[in-house]
């Protein structure tokens, strides 16, 4: 079942890149005790997420953080070396946490599942948005199939 408004985030551990190369991060390392926007993309380098999606929150960064937020984060099915790579090519810095769900784990837990096989992309992660307190989900924005409505970085300030 779809995660929902109230439902708390599944255990799940994921990855981002560091000094020292990728390392896993757990969602009790990215959402304990934190109040966290989570957006997430069906794809790095692909047209609407590298020319809006990620660009609004990087842009945004400081106005969301000044609402009391104390991670930006960006999840995608991809490996954390395509994140961080994308992340660099966007001038992402550290406004925002670019996590990699390389084999789709949270994106199946939460069943927010965007199945692009019958395109040759395999499976994908929904368009979508969250703002999460110490854990739980308060606000959850996902996109209608091809669409850049309320996920995006001034929706979210609204929400916030």
């Amino acid at each position: 079942m779809t995660i929902q408004v109230g439902d708390k985030i599944p255990e799940v551990t994921l990855a981002h890149m560091t000094e020292s190369g990728p390392q896993p991060i757990t969602t009790a390392d990215i959402f304990a005790g934190k109040k966290v926007v989570l957006f997430a993309v069906p794809g790095a380098f692909t047209p609407t997420c590298s020319a809006k999606h990620l660009p609004g929150f990087v842009a945004h960064a400081d106005a969301i953080r000044a609402k009391g937020v104390d991670t930006i984060a960006c999840l995608s099915v991809n490996d954390a070396f395509v994140m961080d790579a994308w992340g660099k090519d966007q001038g992402v810095g550290d406004k925002v946490l670019m996590l990699a769900d390389g084999s789709a784990a949270f994106t199946k837990a939460v069943d927010l599942v965007l199945d692009l096989t019958d395109r040759g992309f395999g499976v994908r992660s929904d368009r979508y948005a969250m703002i999460v307190e110490d854990g739980t989900v308060t606000a959850l924005n996902r996109e209608a199939p091809g669409a850049f409505e309320v996920s995006s970085a001034e929706a979210v300030l609204e929400r916030l």
